[in-house]
């Protein structure tokens, strides 16, 4: 026999609303969590491969434009470079944001970085 929320004693009724306001933003929390730390993880990948990219094209000799176009179209819109010339090797560092479009002013950055012989 199924019980109603007339049978219920009087100090039960709407624990379970309780119980889920409370755990909810805990949840949320946890979320928004889960997603950071995902969305870091794939913007430093993306920042290492620019940095690499942009390693191997300075260090073969291609022009400032096209080393910027190769970053930015690998790390995304908001990638900054920033080179160290060095006299056998280019150490080349590479920083975006973390998260894109509404959240682009958030100060969560990834960066990677990546050295490269010249080549004579």
């Amino acid at each position: 026999m199924a019980r109603t929320a007339a049978d219920r004693p009087a100090g039960q009724r709407g624990s379970v609303t309780a119980e889920f306001a409370i755990a909810l933003p805990a949840l949320v929390v946890l979320l928004v969590a889960v997603l950071t730390l995902a969305a870091s993880a794939t913007a430093q990948m993306r920042c290492v491969d620019a940095a690499r990219v942009a390693a191997r094209a300075i260090a073969l000799g291609d022009d400032e434009a096209s080393v910027r176009e190769a970053v930015r179209s690998t790390a995304g819109d908001g990638a900054e470079l920033a080179v160290v010339p060095g006299e056998d090797w280019i150490t080349v560092e590479v920083s975006a944001p973390v998260v894109g479009r509404w959240f682009a002013g958030a100060p969560l950055r990834a960066s990677g970085s990546a050295v490269a012989r010249s080549e004579p």
